[in-house]
C-alpha cells in the first residue's frame, strides 16, 4: 500500500473511462486467446520514481467486469514513491490471459505517465536539495487527470499547490487587470476570504510587489524575475511578513540558483505537463 495516500476515487473514475475508451465494444483479439492461465509483470526499461502502480488492480477489476472475463490479481512489487532501477520487476500479474491482455495498455497509460511526473519532481526536488525551497505544483494538468497527477508529484517528493480554484485565492495578472491594479485587487481579496482562504499574488516587478505587500498579500508569486530582482524581493518580502513563491522560466538547469535567492517555493508547471512518460514494459511469461 503505498503511503501516499492515493485519491482511490479518482483513480477509480480514471480507470472507468480509460477501460471504455479502449474497448467500447470488447477486446475481440483478446477474446481469440481465450481465459487460459497467464501472468505477465511490469519492468522498468529504466530508472525513475514510481506513482500509479496502485491503479493496476483498479484497471485488471474494471476490465474483467466490463469484459465479463475472468478476475485477475496484481501484486506490486514495489510502492509508488520508490525509485526503480532499469530491469526491476514491478508488479506481477496473473489471471486469464483475456483479461490480462485487455488490461495491459490502460495500466501502461497510467503507470508511465504518472511515473514521469514523479520522475521530473524528484529531479527538481534532488536539484534543491539543502535549500529550504519546497517544490510544488500548479493547474497546469489534462483535464480529468489532475488528482492522479498531484498524487504523483507528491510520489516524487513534490508538494500541492490547491487543487482547484475553490482553494485558495490567488490574484493572477489577468486578475490585476480586470480590477486595474495590484493594491486594488488584493485589498478586495482580503475582504473576501477572511481567515478561510489564504490570499497569493502573482506580480511581474518589484514596485508591483510593493503594492501587494503593502496591501497585505500573505504570499507574492514572482513571476519571471531576474535572479538579482527574486533576492530583492525575497528581502522585502520578509521585511513585510509575506512568503514567496518563483515561477516562470523554471528548468532543472536554474532551479538550484532560483532556490538560493531564499524563496519559499518553486511553482513549476513542467511537473505535470511537460514529464517524459517512464519507460515501463509488460512482459509475457510463459507458463
Amino acid at each position: 500500500m503505498s503511503p501516499f495516500q492515493p485519491p482511490w476515487d479518482d483513480f477509480r473514475e480514471v480507470v472507468r473511462r480509460a477501460v471504455i475508451e479502449d474497448m467500447p465494444h470488447g477486446d475481440p483479439t483478446g477474446a481469440l486467446v481465450g481465459a487460459r492461465p497467464a501472468a505477465a509483470r511490469l519492468v522498468a526499461r529504466e530508472a525513475g520514481t514510481l506513482a500509479g502502480l496502485v491503479a493496476a488492480q483498479i484497471v485488471l477489476d474494471q476490465v474483467s467486469e466490463r469484459l465479463g472475463t475472468g478476475p485477475a490479481e496484481a501484486r506490486p512489487g514495489v510502492e509508488d514513491g520508490a525509485r526503480a532501477e532499469a530491469g526491476q520487476v514491478l508488479c506481477g500479474l496473473s489471471g486469464p490471459a483475456d483479461t490480462l491482455l485487455a488490461a495491459e495498455r490502460s495500466i501502461l497509460n497510467l503507470v508511465t505517465h504518472l511515473s514521469g511526473v514523479a520522475t521530473a519532481t524528484a529531479a527538481f526536488v534532488s536539484a534543491v536539495a539543502g535549500t529550504l525551497t519546497v517544490v510544488r505544483d500548479t493547474r497546469k494538468t489534462l483535464p480529468g487527470l489532475r488528482a492522479v497527477e498531484k498524487y504523483a508529484v507528491r510520489c516524487g517528493g513534490g508538494t500541492n499547490h490547491r487543487l482547484g480554484l475553490s482553494d485558495a485565492i490567488l490574484v493572477k495578472d489577468n486578475h490585476v487587470a480586470a480590477f486595474g491594479g495590484v493594491r486594488g485587487a488584493v485589498e478586495a481579496a482580503l475582504r473576501a476570504s477572511g481567515p478561510a482562504l489564504p490570499v497569493e499574488v502573482e506580480v511581474d516587478s518589484l514596485s508591483e510587489l510593493d503594492e501587494a505587500l503593502a496591501a497585505g498579500a500573505h504570499l507574492v508569486l514572482v513571476d519571471n524575475m531576474s535572479l538579482e530582482e527574486t533576492r530583492e524581493a525575497v528581502r522585502r518580502a520578509r521585511g513585510a511578513g509575506a512568503k514567496v513563491e518563483a515561477s516562470g522560466g523554471i528548468t532543472l538547469a536554474n532551479a538550484r540558483a532560483v532556490a538560493e535567492c531564499g524563496v519559499d517555493f518553486i511553482a513549476a508547471g513542467a511537473l505535470t505537463h511537460s514529464a517524459r512518460a517512464l519507460d515501463i514494459g509488460l512482459d509475457w511469461e510463459h507458463l
